[in-house]
């Protein structure tokens, strides 16, 4: 037995239990029992039982208190004295409460043992924060496991490997840097280390049969890995370098950067294997990470795993997530994507974070670049751990990995490894960075020698590694970069398998939208329809339902269904969900507050009054032969950037769900535009991924003000690649919709799946049309040989009649219907665009050549004149349709919508005024 042990065996219990108060910690989302995509998990290890049951551990309670403190002390502060910089420019770190004299401590034989062990395990090269954890039992475990692991040497075989895989990294650069000296590569000259961390974690990954490994991270070193680990052809990397497609002949799309490039492979380890998905990232850093976590969470579902059926979360899927310290530090999403790290329906099993350490972003320094100590300090946000590791020790980077990966496994928690390295150029290859920072790169230019080249002489001294095997490795691959230089020139992505898109494995089910408009026919048998209404409130007779939602809820929608009329949106919503159940698709709703809905309107998710049990019907439609798909419900945290990009990841993960994300209201889905900007439009043009997610986004002019009126419509509009001088077609980067009838929205949501390609929807959602009376619809709507409609007709009886045409979408045509009726008008046909994007131009065409004698053509829309869809409708008609167009509605405005009550209903009075005119 070690003194540290015996000094640990020896320590006061009841001192030790006061260190964190016991806790008991259950996420129940409101359930015991646990619903479709939750089970819950009671972690009672941090009970007063629990610690007690630990006390044959402790022989005495009454000896060495002061030297168990100094112990603890070590655990707590001794990262501040860990030797973790590599330029050694960090500030020497005096720490008080790490001596012994602190706890008045002569300097005994057994003192200094303990001393030295700790210096050793706490302040090496590897420092270790877990202090901030609240689990007693996650808090020992790391202590033991630390210890152990820092205890053990990395073998030979592992030393050779890490070795030459930072060769190959080191090389790749060097070669890059000389053929194409004028490339942005961002290398991984100084963080070399990093290397082995990933090969560690991959093989770890396969020795524990993981399936696939899901990674993001940002351009440092990218290529490096990706190249020298991920079978990614040098032919294809020096091929773009050159300036050349990435994408397979023939393929449609703009492809990406070279910083930005991707790969699925499958590595091999000692007889195992493991697949290795480098996902796309866009130049928005960190936003790659909770896509990244949204996609494991699809494949865990595809594969049924863990909280969708056996084992646990990240068993056999994980995901592996690279920052930078700047990033880390600075971009908020980072946050909103640990926030939900553990909250249900979004938690994957524990995600593998590393953060390569420059100590510098872009120019500016660490100091500059954050308020805390360490770039790492948000995961304690979570009460996670946080390995640093100096970037000189590769060995410590590789225990530092199996730190991770034990402590991941064992909890299903996030865990952090820090590796504090440095960045040979400035932010790029070309860049001059001894203009803002000499200091740094004074410590830079003067190391003796770079990270792989001081490991390869130490263990050419130590006898592991022989030198004319180090110069032949690097004679072979400098010989194998030479030939596929030569041959980038005639390389054709399509003969690479290994390049495959990441949208590759979606091809096999998906197929490519054509130059056609196409109609689908996602009509539903009426008794299907019925029967899967009355299952979608079903109750069982020992749940307390609230009697508020019996009354206007269960029994409404029954006698709706029993007469057939009077569907508002819920209803037809729930229809779409239900038939697409009963079909054997999966359906994910998503958002703040999705399970009741915003304005108390879905009801999809039930609480029991007296239990706070959670039930969802749909999950329980009773289909003849059970094999009924799965409704997952997940009530989101308050976050849009975070928790739309997982979706996007699930809906790619998913090609064959119904992937939706509500936002709360329509205004709010700007906190989220990178997401949109860099993944919802353009993630089928740059990496060739198809999303079929839904965006459901409230909105609507009620009187609401600024930020409770628009989902701003006109920016959706303005990111789609439709063009205003020809006609639209299928192959359109994304749908924008307007409805105005239930039905509608029942056949958009079955077009979602029932296509055989994928396009993501923006659906401007209602609010007042929840439970407007004349928004309702049938069951014959939804009968077979029915489906969506672009373009919804007038009802007047007499076309010749009419004079003038009012071109509308969304909920404003019943304002405007309710005035045509009170004045009697006869003369003026009100014509729906339910569809925005693709433009309708056919449809419209059709209707313009019914109302032959129309002399007059209006565009009215309830939105102020520079937003809405009014700039974007406008060229398409006079261009395509063939008719110009007067403006009606709302003057421009700096804000989205008025907030003084008296002025909004002005404008109403005005723009009922101005419509009707004349």
């Amino acid at each position: 037995m070690t003194s540290l042990m015996l000094c640990r065996n020896q320590c006061n219990l009841k001192y030790f239990q006061r260190l964190v108060s016991p806790l008991s910690s259950f996420r129940g989302y409101h359930s015991r029992q646990g619903v479709y995509g939750f089970k819950p998990q009671i972690h009672a290890s941090h009970t007063n039982n629990n610690a007690e049951g630990k006390e044959g551990k402790f022989h005495s309670q009454d000896q060495n208190p002061n030297l168990l403190r100094l112990v603890e002390a070590y655990h707590r502060y001794g990262h501040l004295k860990a030797a973790l910089d590599p330029l050694h420019l960090q500030d020497t770190h005096n720490v008080p409460e790490l001596s012994p004299l602190f706890y008045g401590l002569s300097d005994t034989e057994q003192t200094s043992d303990v001393v030295l062990q700790l210096e050793k395990m706490y302040c090496s090269s590897t420092g270790v924060e877990f202090m901030h954890i609240e689990s007693l039992e996650e808090r020992e475990w790391l202590i033991s496991e630390h210890e152990a692991i820092s205890s053990q040497e990395v073998d030979p075989v592992t030393k050779k490997e890490i070795a030459e895989a930072m060769i190959i990294s080191q090389n790749f650069d060097n070669f890059v840097g000389s053929k194409f000296p004028t490339v942005k590569r961002y290398g991984g000259e100084g963080a070399e280390s990093c290397i082995p961390f990933y090969r560690e974690i991959f093989k770890l990954a396969a020795a524990n049969d993981v399936q696939h490994v899901f990674m993001c991270m940002a351009h440092r070193g990218r290529l490096n890995l990706l190249t020298g680990m991920l079978n990614c052809p040098y032919e294809l990397m020096f091929s773009k370098m050159k300036g050349r497609s990435e994408l397979p002949v023939g393929t449609k799309g703009i492809g990406d950067v070279l910083s930005h490039l991707t790969s699925v492979t499958k590595l091999n380890f000692d007889g195992k294997s493991v697949s290795v998905t480098m996902l796309p990232n866009p130049s928005h850093l960190e936003a790659a990470n909770p896509f990244t976590a949204g996609r494991v969470r699809a494949e865990q579902q595809r594969i049924q795993e863990g909280d969708y059926g056996s084992g646990n979360m990240g068993d056999r899927v994980i995901c592996l997530q690279v920052h930078g310290d700047a990033a880390i530090s600075g971009q908020g999403v980072v946050q909103e994507t640990l926030a939900f790290s553990q909250v249900p329906h979004f938690a994957v099993g524990g995600s593998l974070h590393l953060i390569v350490n420059n100590q510098v972003g872009y120019t500016t320094p660490a100091d500059r670049g954050r308020s805390s100590r360490y770039c790492s300090d948000i995961a304690k946000s979570i009460g996670v751990p946080i390995i640093h590791v100096n970037g000189d020790d590769p060995d410590a980077v590789v225990r530092a990995a199996r730190l991770a990966w034990n402590y991941r496994k064992k909890f299903l928690r996030d865990i952090f490894v820090d590796v504090l390295c440095y960045r040979r150029w400035g932010h790029n290859e070309m860049d001059e960075p001894t203009f803002t920072n000499p200091v740094m790169y004074s410590a830079i230019h003067s190391r003796g020698c770079s990270i792989p080249d001081a490991y390869c002489r130490k263990l050419i001294d130590e006898g592991v590694l022989e030198k004319e095997t180090h110069q032949n490795l690097l004679t072979t691959h400098t010989n194998q970069m030479s030939i596929a230089f030569k041959e980038a020139d005639s390389y054709s992505p399509s003969a690479s398998p290994s390049y495959s898109q990441v949208g590759e494995q979606q091809s096999k089910a998906l197929k490519t939208a054509t130059g056609d408009i196409t109609s689908w026919d996602t009509g539903v048998d009426l008794d299907v329809l019925r029967w899967v209404g009355a299952r979608s409130v079903h109750i069982p007779s020992n749940f307390s339902l609230h009697p508020t939602l019996k009354r206007g809820h269960v029994d409404a929608r029954l006698n709706k269904l029993l007469t057939g009329t009077n569907l508002d949106w819920s209803t037809a919503e729930s229809l779409a969900i239900a038939s697409l159940l009963y079909q054997g698709y999966d359906c994910r709703i998503s958002g703040q507050d999705v399970g009741r809905g915003t304005f108390s309107q879905r009801h999809c998710m039930l609480v029991d009054q007296q239990s706070n049990e959670v039930y969802i019907p749909l999950n329980d439609l009773g289909t003849p032969d059970g094999s009924q798909g799965h409704l997952e419900v997940a009530n989101s945290i308050l976050s849009e950037e975070a928790v739309l990009a997982f979706e996007y990841g699930n809906s790619v993960g998913r090609p064959d769900a119904l992937c939706i994300w509500e936002a709360q209201f329509g205004d709010f889905f700007n906190g989220a535009q990178i997401i949109i900007d860099t993944f919802v439009t353009s993630g089928e043009a740059k990496w060739q991924l198809q999303s079929g997610l839904v965006m459901v986004l409230p909105h609507g002019f009620d009187g609401a003000g600024p930020e409770h009126s628009t989902c701003r419509i006109e920016r959706f509009l303005q990111l789609t690649d439709s063009r205003e001088d020809i006609a639209d077609c299928d192959d359109i980067n994304m749908q924008v919709v307007n409805p105005t009838t239930p039905a509608q929205i029942f056949h958009l949501l079955r077009r979602q799946v029932i296509r055989p390609f994928r396009k993501p929807l923006i659906v401007a959602g209602p609010k007042l049309l929840l439970r407007f009376p004349a928004a309702v619809s049938t069951l014959q709507d939804l009968a077979p040989g029915t489906s969506f409609q672009p373009v919804l007709d007038d009802t007047l009886e007499s076309p010749a009649d009419v004079q003038r045409m009012i071109f509308v979408s969304g909920k404003h045509y019943y304002a405007l219907n309710q005035q045509r009726q009170e004045k009697g008008l006869k003369d003026v046909a009100i014509i729906r665009l339910e569809e925005l994007c693709p433009f309708p131009a056919l449809g419209i065409q059709k209707l313009v050549a019914k109302y032959s004698n129309a002399k007059e053509f209006i565009w009215c829309q309830e939105e102020p004149r520079n937003g809405g869809a009014w700039n974007f409708i406008e060229p398409r008609f006079r261009n395509v349709v063939g008719i110009n167009l007067r403006y009606s509605g709302r003057p421009v405005l700096a804000a989205p919508a008025v907030g003084i009550s008296a002025l909004h209903k002005i404008e109403v009075t005005n723009l009922m005024k101005d419509i009707f005119s004349g």
